[in-house]
């Protein structure tokens, strides 16, 4: 079974929608009502966090889901269980050689703009959400991070929204599904169909975008306050730099070398990267990514296997951001880190980052414990970063939504299962019908 159509027949073209009912549009409009809202009336943008956080828990509702029956179709449907594990394979060493790639970025700018010295460090003191962090990041270890991909309980997975567990689970089931054979036959096939049925519960949850942008933009200028940007102006310059280099520059580089225009990606992707941008969290877009991947030509059973993985191990924004904020602390206490020092630091942050994937403020329990792990920087200087760290982490989602939507694009290139035709017809902006079992005028509105 095939996910890409039969093109014998011309598809229907796409439906033409008024400028208010483009999603792209009513994502900006709602992120700008929503800064407004936060900068002239705080409290009444700290009041619409409610409409943050339902609009996040729809998503995430739906996300478990998703990718558990994206897996299993798509790994039943191929059949080639030698397969599954070379997709895992290669995805694993383009993470690692990416990620590196981040990691290393971040120290070149951050060692040349020293955004660090002069800040004022006299009000960092080691406050009660450090010290939790910090009990938090004594509890990682590599051990206890192989044992946590194992889930307990599946049931318990999917009620976490554990990403990494439900990944592990429906790879072992959709095996089971395949090793039955022809009787595994109906499970598959009726598996599709309630694919169908969750993406277009992804369609009319994602009605609500607008709505989910607005309140956490309005949440997030009102509950912080745009004043608290200006004594870290210069760190948060930086971080934005540096990850505009690392997209334009080095995925640039990446979709060039396996035949991709990255600016026409991008384009394709605009309504995710302004929700992500508008909530703050890569998550938000992920079920949108599957099916905007799908529909550029990447196999389901690609898809499924390389989006999940990448949300723990593929975080190239966080990673600039921590190479970035462990030498900001060093710099801003005057501590002076020499190049083997930095290196070690790095190689701490290439474990500590998969470390906390599933810990909930994974960004700054990594920090913490790459700081304690350091021996040679105090713990306090993570206060610093709070008052800015909102505002970075739309930099830091966008990178890594990014990020993960390249490497599924190579890493489906490189095991050659890609449509080259679907990929040139999505980014000429033709509708295509039913990828990944969609219905055509759901895969003629995320064609546009």
């Amino acid at each position: 079974m095939s996910h890409v159509q039969s093109y014998a027949s011309p598809p229907p073209p796409p439906v033409r929608k008024r400028l208010h009912q483009n999603l792209t549009v009513q994502v900006l409009t709602a992120i700008a009502i929503g800064a407004a809202i936060g900068a002239i009336w705080p409290e009444h943008g700290k009041a619409l966090k409610p409409v943050m956080d339902a609009f996040i828990n729809l998503i995430k509702m739906v996300i478990g889901p998703v990718i558990f029956l994206t897996i299993v179709v798509g790994v039943a449907s191929m059949g080639d269980l030698k397969k599954v594990g070379r997709v895992g394979v290669k995805a694993l060493i383009y993470f690692e050689v990416v990620t590196t790639l981040a990691l290393g970025i971040g120290l070149v700018i951050v060692n040349a703009a020293k955004p660090g010295h002069g800040v004022d460090t006299s009000q960092a003191r080691v406050t009660p959400e450090v010290a939790k962090l910090q009990e938090q990041s004594k509890q990682m270890s590599t051990a206890d991070f192989l044992l946590h991909i194992v889930p307990d309980n599946a049931v318990g997975a999917f009620a976490r929204g554990d990403i990494l567990q439900i990944l592990f689970f429906s790879v072992l089931f959709a095996l089971a599904v395949t090793a039955l054979g022809a009787r595994g036959a109906p499970v598959v096939r009726g598996m599709e169909h309630l694919t169908e049925v969750m993406f277009r519960m992804v369609a009319i949850i994602m009605k609500f975008a607008p709505l989910g942008a607005m309140g956490a933009m309005a949440y997030t200028v009102g509950a912080f306050g745009l004043k608290t940007l200006l004594p870290l102006m210069k760190l948060m310059a930086c971080v934005y730099l540096t990850m505009a280099i690392f997209i334009f520059v080095v995925l640039g580089a990446i979709c060039r070398a396996f035949g991709f225009s990255l600016w026409r990606y991008l384009v394709f992707i605009r309504e995710e990267i302004l929700l992500v941008l508008g909530t703050s969290s890569s998550e938000s877009a992920l079920p949108r990514m599957i099916e905007k991947l799908e529909l550029l030509g990447c196999r389901r059973d690609v898809v499924g296997l390389v989006i999940p993985a990448g949300y723990s191990f593929n975080l190239d924004g966080t990673s600039i951001y921590l190479s970035m904020a462990t030498l900001f602390i060093a710099q801003a206490f005057g501590i002076q880190m020499s190049i083997g020092q930095q290196l070690y630091a790095m190689a701490i942050l290439m474990l500590t980052s998969k470390g906390a994937a599933a810990v909930t403020g994974a960004g700054f329990v990594t920090l913490v414990a790459t700081i304690s792990a350091t021996h040679i920087l105090p713990i306090e200087g993570v206060a610093l970063l709070f008052g800015v760290d909102r505002f970075m982490s739309e930099a830091r989602a966008i990178t890594n939504l990014i990020g993960n939507g390249v490497a599924t694009l190579c890493v489906s290139r490189w095991e050659r299962s890609f449509d080259v035709e679907q990929y040139r017809r999505a980014m000429a902006g033709q509708a295509l019908a039913e990828p990944a079992g969609l219905p055509p005028e759901l895969a003629a509105d995320l064609a546009r």
